[in-house]
């Protein structure tokens, strides 16, 4: 389950002395047990890192160990791979198997997840190059906006040489760079903002045609733009607007001109070759062989699609050909009906990890609800605490949500975590909707509280199917 994102790390010198045992302890704050799943993707990761420090050739030999993971919903499949990407600083994507075997799903194949890859990596990439230049970035959009406050006076005019400067021209200079200053000091402190400047701005134009392929347009990797440059022209176009909107225009304008976009994409495209990670979800929906006609016909045929990217190929991309040598596959499904054996022999051998995470009880649940940064209880807590109310929940209370929790889960369908959501929701209802207008603005929550407001429901099973 998602709780909160982790703090930015400086990967490059940390990752380096991350052992496997620590690695874990780092997914131990955000997932709550499943060690043995946490133990596999430490070991890939670290084998990673392991890697890096080989020599060029016989770094190539050595591919990533694929991963299945096997489990229920809710259990924390998602969030480990998740977790691991952020801890690395990789490019991560998450895509559904099942979506390639949608009837009627036109328009995209199975290459597209290393396109999407891609431009996930070009955007981490960017937003970190936009940090490094982020300072000037904002130091030379507050000198153009200065410029616009408070022109700058015409030049001296020329005069004979050896005379003395102008005197009336250095006395001007000297009062515009006193008011210039004294609107600086304006400006960072927000008592310009609502100022009106006119600005420059520029706007693209584009004709009315939209060109379609076979693939579809989604999948079509030449771009227009730059066969025929002159057909979208820029022009400029003047602006009245707020300083402070003026001032966030003119820094994301300084931020386009100190990136270099060609040294960005090279870069994003190596990262996703080297570290990028794919998380394969409910790759069981794609398991077995056809038996006959109809919608399932197209399960094999996916697998068979998707092998050759778990093998290693080269994918054609719009910022050039990518190779899949060395991305890392984490697949995953609940395996309720099928089972991995039901899967080609070829892609089973393309993921020789396999791990088994367990379905949560009610001491799992208490965990999740109160020990991460941002668990469910902190999180209501802290809403309504916005309507100055003060709410405390008892360890009672809290055991016994996690009793529903697991019982509801037993009865109906087996969402893991996600069930917490449902249930705190429905308990807390109440003071919710009557928050604003509650005199008592300390509430405490007990396990008769919770045993009144939840006891009625999970005891008639078909409403709780609707509501829980």
């Amino acid at each position: 389950m998602v709780f909160y994102l982790p703090e930015n790390i400086e990967t490059a010198t940390i990752l380096d002395e991350l052992t496997p045992r620590q690695i874990v302890t780092e997914l131990d704050k955000y997932v709550v047990g499943q060690d043995e799943a946490k133990r596999a993707v430490a070991v890939a990761l670290r084998n990673r890192m392991r890697r890096q420090k080989l020599s060029p050739d016989l770094a190539e030999e050595i591919l990533p160990k694929n991963i299945i993971m096997i489990g229920p919903t809710g259990v924390g499949k998602t969030e480990i791979a998740r977790r691991l990407a952020r801890l690395a600083n990789s490019p991560f994507l998450k895509v559904e198997a099942s979506r390639f075997t949608e009837v009627g799903y036109v328009g995209r194949d199975v290459e597209s997840m290393i396109r999407d890859l891609i431009e996930i990596s070009i955007d981490m990439v960017r937003e970190e190059k936009i940090e490094e230049v982020a300072e000037k970035a904002e130091q030379n959009a507050e000198e153009r906006l200065l410029d616009l406050l408070l022109p700058p006076p015409p030049p001296a005019p020329p005069r004979a040489e050896k005379t003395s400067p102008d005197d009336g021209h250095l006395a001007a200079m000297e009062q515009f760079k006193r008011t210039r200053e004294k609107l600086r000091a304006q400006l960072r402190e927000g008592k310009l903002d609502e100022r009106q400047v006119e600005l420059e701005t520029r706007e693209r134009s584009f004709p009315a045609f939209e060109i379609v392929s076979s693939q579809g347009i989604e999948e079509m990797d030449i771009n227009i733009k730059d066969i025929l440059p002159g057909l979208f022209g820029q022009r400029n176009k003047k602006r009245r607007m707020r300083v402070a909107e003026a001032m966030d225009y003119l820094i994301q304008e300084e931020e386009n001109k100190l990136i270099d976009m060609d040294q960005v994409t090279r870069t994003a495209v190596e990262r996703a070759e080297q570290s990028g990670i794919i998380f394969l979800d409910e790759i069981d929906k794609i398991a077995g062989r056809e038996r006959g006609h109809g919608p399932d016909v197209s399960r094999e045929g996916v697998q068979r699609d998707i092998l050759p990217i778990v093998e290693g190929t080269t994918v054609n991309t719009r910022y050039g050909m990518v190779r899949t040598d060395h991305i890392l596959f984490i697949a995953a499904g609940a395996f309720h009906v099928s089972k991995p054996a039901d899967l080609i022999p070829e892609l089973q051998g393309r993921f020789p990890i396999r791990v088994e995470l367990r379905s949560l009880n009610v001491e799992d649940f208490i965990r999740i609800l109160t020990e991460p940064k941002s668990a469910l209880v902190k999180q209501y807590v802290a809403l309504l605490e916005t309507e100055g109310i003060k709410l405390s929940f008892t360890d009672d209370a809290l055991e016994e949500v996690a009793r529903f929790a697991a019982t509801v889960n037993d009865q109906a369908e087996n969402i893991g975590a996600r069930r917490l959501h449902t249930i705190m929701e429905k308990l807390l209802d109440e003071i919710s909707f009557e928050g604003p207008d509650l005199k008592k603005k300390h509430v405490r929550i007990d396990g008769a509280y919770v045993r009144k407001q939840l006891a009625e429901i999970v005891k008639d099973q078909d409403l709780s199917r609707y509501i829980l």
